[in-house]
């Protein structure tokens, strides 16, 4: 038996922009993408005794598809077709990042598998091989691998790295609501927007280090579609703005909403405001990766 262990961190969006709906359907984007100290932990068990294809998956989480509707299985028959590997893998879930959230849980899930498979059968494929089969799944899969802190373009397989987001602490709700990315993209009029996020001067304030300067260039056009639809998102990040945040934003297509805080003390304080308020049962505070 071979065994590895590896952590899929979740992400928010700093800014979100979508500059236009392309013919094939897909939406090109400019975005800058952030790490949360917030992961799944994945348990990769390879049977080397067994040479036959065999890919199955438990998670501590009910409702979460365990067969080939799964990243991670998806993933593994990815890498097993493109290299011709036949083998017994088992992967055991234990899902900590909130579901239908716009936090890519299931995109960070399948590029941790991706790395996996990579060490576990010594495949030695770098960072850009990676992206390039990683897209192929899913258009975050590229970002989650390179994660920390990057501007994504394109429809987010372009990824440039840039500077982290300066130390502080970010209040991460999400509202006991699923949305659903596709609905929101399908419902966003991407070439009638008359106002674009300035996603440059993000990555600007970024490289100068200035935290009250990136909070001010927080902004996500999907916010026209998913506010709309769930009034609890505005509400929650009115109460973080209340409650001491610099700022607060949804991120991806939400629900979850987060709120960029300087004092870890303010931060929890607002948390257990949110809890009180029965507003949210998934509640973290946390740092950037």
């Amino acid at each position: 038996m071979k065994k590895m262990i590896k952590k899929a961190y979740a992400k928010v969006n700093l800014v979100l922009d979508v500059l236009r709906r392309r013919p094939d359907g897909y939406h090109d984007v400019k975005m800058i993408m952030q790490n949360l100290d917030i992961y799944d932990e994945l348990i990769f068990t390879v049977d080397e005794s067994k040479q036959e294809r065999s890919i199955t998956i438990s998670t501590n989480k009910e409702g979460i598809p365990t067969d080939s509707r799964n990243l991670i299985y998806k993933a593994i028959e990815l890498m097993f077709d493109e290299f011709n590997i036949e083998a017994t893998i088992h992967v055991h879930l234990e899902k900590n990042i909130p579901v239908e959230a716009g936090m890519a849980g299931g995109s960070t899930d399948c590029a941790a598998t991706l790395k996996a498979v990579n060490e576990l059968f010594d495949l030695h494929l770098d960072v850009q091989k990676h992206m390039e089969l990683g897209v192929k799944l899913g258009a975050d899969v590229p970002y989650c691998i390179l994660g920390k802190t990057a501007l994504s373009e394109g429809i987010g397989e372009v990824l440039t790295p840039v500077n982290p987001l300066p130390p502080c602490y970010v209040l991460v709700v999400k509202p006991p609501i699923g949305v659903s990315t596709k609905m929101v993209y399908t419902n966003l009029r991407a070439n009638e927007l008359s106002h674009h996020p300035d996603v440059d001067g993000m990555v600007v304030a970024l490289e100068e280090g200035d935290l009250e300067k990136v909070t001010s260039y927080m902004e996500n056009v999907l916010e026209t579609v998913t506010v709309k639809l769930y009034p609890e998102i505005e509400e929650i990040k009115t109460i973080m703005k209340e409650q001491g945040a610099l700022n607060s934003l949804m991120s991806g297509s939400g629900p979850t909403v987060f709120g960029i805080y300087r004092d870890e003390d303010v931060a929890k304080k607002a948390a257990s405001y949110i809890k009180e308020l029965g507003l949210s049962k998934e509640i973290f505070v946390t740092t950037p990766v």
